[in-house]
């Protein structure tokens, strides 16, 4: 009985935390907002604490906050990639970070490839010689 009355709370977290993180990426995008958010920022907008997030996120999806947030930010930067001419620089500072190489480090960490990299050979694929 008490794990049916905690999973629409663990639904409602859930949603909660990927509606913010939605929001955190379009006001960065759109330039209303210039730092990088931690988990705990988002666990205080949803009145709860950053380690209950962690493991609500970790019981709904099977992964973390942070994955979360990192997922989306490199799904954002390889549409930029693709679909605009913006420098590296540029998609960098939109995406809050200050030094160009930790935010290369961070892109190549996750995707194993660096932006330029990711770019290039996605130009190939569509424009084959």
């Amino acid at each position: 009985m008490k794990n049916k009355e905690l999973l629409p709370r663990n639904e409602e977290i859930t949603q909660g935390f990927l509606l913010l993180v939605d929001t955190y990426i379009s006001d960065l995008l759109g330039k209303r907002i210039e730092k990088q958010l931690s988990t705990s920022d988002f666990a205080d907008s949803l009145h709860i604490a950053s380690r209950h997030l962690s493991n609500t996120l970790k019981l709904t999806l099977n992964t973390s906050p942070c994955e979360i947030i990192e997922n989306r930010v490199i799904e954002e930067v390889k549409t930029l990639l693709i679909e605009t001419d913006l420098s590296i620089a540029d998609i960098s500072h939109q995406f809050a970070y200050r030094d160009t190489t930790n935010f290369i480090k961070f892109f190549k960490g996750i995707t194993g490839v660096t932006p330029l990299q990711f770019r290039k050979r996605q130009k190939n694929t569509t424009n084959p010689m």
